[in-house]
């Protein structure tokens, strides 16, 4: 290529970024692209695990889940085998930190994924899937249609907030793609990786969805679709019913997550196989999975089984609680996946068990259990999985039941805000928290880590030496002067806040050590606290200046609480107008 070619290709490229920095339909367009990208991916890792699960297991039409019983239990060795393969794998990767999953980058990194770390979780995911283990491959699907997002829009260097869009829009065509499901995958997109609606987000999200769906459609993929009862109604005391449903649902959702973090944090005490969990983890599966081979996997062969069978109350309860027993093992015992079509089992079990009780309870209240089955899932995916109104969508868009949306809603609403209220986090933002960080939500609070006390510190402060007498403080800091003064060791190491305003007072003694009236000796903040903590020290001690001290505990800067507040709130508004598309 000449020099003028490579002149022309690296404007026409500038020319192309600015271009969908700038223009509405050019980043739809993008969006578009990148939904059919996740789509494909979706449909790719689908192949992936079911032919992998075909080979091991033997399963054609069927899912792995749907089996009667396992034909030859000596198959079921490729659980621990497959956690020998995670160990090895996860060891490699260990090499380097731990991958970022969408939500955290969304929340933290301003949507910046590293693709290896798209192709980590992906691998792990699907390894884990395919042996079996009781895991959704959601994450990997919003995983790698996200990073792809990601990583198209870092080409583009496309701002902040639109990167932000993009892989949410991303992630959720690819669960789109799942389920056949474009409006489930759009609000997906908004409520569980982006954090809110926006109009300027509506197009783009949108059109990422329809694409990945046309995709799926177009690679012979059929929607998730499940039969109900046609022309029916529902009374007050079909939606008091349904609601305590919504009730029963948050209450076990919470349990479930509670259960993973409480084993996790066990097992990772538990030295003698802190590296080879995932291999003890096989080894407990494979008892459960000969008991119900609905433990395995993520569970759909047999939700439409139980769904079409209309099992016994008993052997509802008993599969309940051994599908929880298997997914709080493989995810605690180190497997990788998500809980998203595992909850959405659960609910099935749970809403047909919670019908029975009541049809057999003699109380004059009939369940259909069909319903009753669509709205566990839908509740107990929500307490789990967040997004009340992705739930209601997908129960819309797999069932064409406009009038089991009413009772759906009331469900999900009712296990979201329980759910919120007692627990206040998703199984994904609540293992986040687990590990120290301080995400409640997908919604951007990446900003704030760059507003720390180095960047708003002022370095011209005054000092007095530790031992200086009041009247030398006086000569030193004149009325007017200064308002306060720092006092410091001949280390320059800090001792207290001296006010001006205290060391005039008439009744001291001015032979007496200022240190004497020094004001928080013992509470100062280092340069690396963020705004949000300094912020929360200021109304906790009720002062309006903090010293900056380095390891050593020298001073190297004072903030002030008027200034934080000031650049805080300004960051906010900042953040606001992004979100609506202001400049």
């Amino acid at each position: 290529m000449t020099r003028n070619a490579k002149t022309r290709a690296v404007v026409g490229w500038a020319r192309l970024r600015r271009r969908l920095r700038s223009s509405e339909a050019a980043f739809i367009l993008l969006a578009a692209i990148v939904g059919l990208a996740a789509g494909a991916a979706t449909i790719i890792q689908q192949l992936i695990a079911h032919g992998a699960q075909g080979l091991i297991y033997g399963v054609s039409i069927n899912r792995l889940s749907a089996l009667g019983s396992i034909h030859h239990p000596w198959k079921l060795v490729a659980l621990p085998i497959g956690g020998i393969a995670l160990v090895l794998l996860t060891r490699w990767l260990a090499r380097r930190r731990a991958p970022v999953d969408v939500v955290e980058a969304n929340a933290l990194h301003g949507g910046r994924i590293p693709f290896s770390d798209n192709l980590a979780i992906s691998a792990q995911t699907l390894l884990s899937n395919s042996v079996g283990a009781s895991v959704g491959l959601e994450a990997a699907y919003a995983q790698m249609g996200g990073g792809i997002a990601s990583l198209l829009g870092q080409w583009f260097a496309l701002r902040r907030n639109d990167l932000r869009t993009l892989v949410g829009a991303g992630a959720g065509a690819a669960i789109g793609a799942a389920f056949g499901a474009p409006l489930t995958g759009a609000f997906y997109a908004f409520e569980i990786v982006i954090g809110n609606y926006t109009p300027a987000a509506i197009a783009p999200v949108i059109a990422a969805a329809l694409s990945a769906a046309s995709a799926s459609r177009l690679l012979g993929v059929e929607p998730y679709l499940i039969a109900t009862t046609a022309g029916r109604g529902f009374t007050v005391i079909d939606y008091l019913a349904f609601a305590g449903r919504g009730l029963v649902c948050a209450g076990f959702g919470i349990a479930i997550m509670r259960m993973v973090t409480f084993a996790e944090q066990r097992l990772q005490g538990w030295k003698p196989i802190a590296r080879w969990r995932p291999v003890v983890g096989g080894l407990l599966l494979i008892p459960l999975a000969l008991a119900s081979p609905q433990t395995l996997s993520a569970g759909h062969g047999a939700l439409h089984l139980d769904l079409m069978l209309r099992p016994a109350l008993s052997f509802l309860a008993i599969v309940i609680l051994l599908k929880i027993a298997a997914s709080v093992i493989s995810l605690s015992f180190g497997f990788r996946g998500g809980l998203f079509f595992a909850s959405l089992f659960l609910g099935s079990l749970l809403g047909q068990l919670f019908a029975g009780l009541i049809n057999a309870s003699g109380i004059g209240i009939t369940l259909d259990p069909n319903d009753a089955a669509l709205v566990g899932m839908a509740a107990l995916t929500v307490s789990v999985v967040g997004g009340p109104m992705t739930l209601a969508i997908l129960m819309l868009e797999i069932t064409h039941d406009f009038a089991l949306m009413g009772i759906v809603l009331t469900a999900t609403l009712i296990s979201s805000a329980i759910t919120r209220e007692l627990f206040g986090y998703s199984f994904s933002t609540w293992r986040l928290h687990v590990r120290g960080s301080a995400v409640r939500s997908p919604r951007d609070i990446g900003w704030m880590h760059g507003l720390t006390a180095s960047s708003l510190m002022r370095r011209d402060w005054v000092s007095v030496s530790a031992g200086t007498t009041v009247a030398a403080f006086r000569n030193c800091v004149p009325l007017g002067s200064s308002k306060k003064a720092i006092v410091t060791d001949r280390h320059e190491r800090y001792g207290g806040i001296v006010t001006t305003d205290a060391a005039f007072q008439s009744d001291l003694d001015p032979a007496s050590d200022v240190e004497a009236i020094s004001i928080l000796p013992d509470t100062w903040i280092q340069s690396t606290t963020g705004v949000d903590e300094l912020l929360s020290i200021f109304d906790r001690e009720g002062v309006d200046e903090l010293a900056v001290l380095d390891a050593e505990r020298r001073v190297i800067g004072v903030v002030t609480e008027k200034y934080a507040r000031r650049r805080y709130f300004e960051k906010i508004e900042l953040s606001q107008r992004e979100l609506f598309g202001e400049t």
